[in-house]
């Protein structure tokens, strides 16, 4: 089993290019992120290259987060915010190799919302033919009002929007808190699904503790066939300690091997 270092919450004292490193030295495969626009895209590059890490991921902008905005692609009238939003993070990604961007839809709600996530979709997929679209269900604790807030909901808009290079997020963390049957849904939905996240619930620290055994969920997940690294999406407060990490690339033990 491998794993990428989410670096919007694991070492944010540090700049994007410490942070890469950090997560190298921690023995992660690769990274992850949410918005590394004040990093110049050629200093995140250097990092990845220095340490072999690959980049699998990073969000478009937000809007204005002083009003609380949490994305702009399920904003009807905001089209032209949100293709700009599009074209800055696939051309962040270009210049540093990443794989996959996550377009967040934003606080809205109903069939105008609907019809302008598809939309913009639509145009980032046709825009990105070599980098993975992600969308990704978000808890209504922790995004009050977010339009993407199931995983159904989030099938049917993949298939709507009908296009390859589409993928769903499965963040454990938020699935868990929304719907549940979190190793139940990754297989039925493992064809739609781009990339896998986890942390612990409800408090999103380390995936060691609380309601959710990752040891059983990935245990599951290998079964599946899943080949990629897993997003280690938590807040590790103050505590440090990567334990978990080493314990969770251990083959799991069937129960016939005691």
């Amino acid at each position: 089993m491998k794993f990428s270092a989410n670096l919007g919450f694991l070492w944010t004292d540090r700049t994007l290019p410490d942070a890469i490193r950090a997560a190298h030295g921690a023995g992660y495969d690769a990274v992850e992120c949410h918005w590394p626009y004040d990093t110049p895209a050629d200093q995140t590059l250097a990092a990845l290259q220095d340490t072999g890490m690959r980049m699998l991921g990073l969000n478009t902008r937000r809007g204005n987060i002083a009003i609380g905005e949490n994305g702009l692609s399920a904003l009807p009238g905001r089209e032209a915010e949100a293709r700009a939003a599009i074209d800055e993070a696939l051309n962040y990604a270009r210049a540093t190799g990443t794989g996959g961007v996550h377009v967040m839809a934003g606080n809205s709600s109903g069939p105008r919302a609907r019809a302008a996530f598809v939309a913009n979709l639509r145009y980032a997929c046709q825009q990105a033919h070599e980098i993975m679209i992600l969308i990704e269900p978000l808890n209504p604790y922790n995004a009050p009002g977010y339009f993407l807030n199931s995983t159904g909901l989030a099938a049917d808009i993949i298939r709507e929007v009908g296009e390859a290079n589409l993928r769903l997020m499965f963040d454990c963390y938020h699935v868990q808190i929304i719907e549940g049957d979190v190793t139940r849904r990754i297989e039925a939905l493992l064809p739609l699904i781009g990339h896998i996240q986890i942390a612990s619930v409800p408090d999103r620290g380390k995936p060691d503790h609380g309601e959710l055994d990752y040891g059983y969920v990935l245990q599951q997940v290998t079964r599946l066939g899943w080949p990629h690294p897993i997003g280690a999406e938590y807040m590790p407060g103050q505590d440090r300690d990567m334990g978990w990490l080493a314990l969770f690339r251990q083959p799991a033990k069937e129960p016939d091997d005691e």
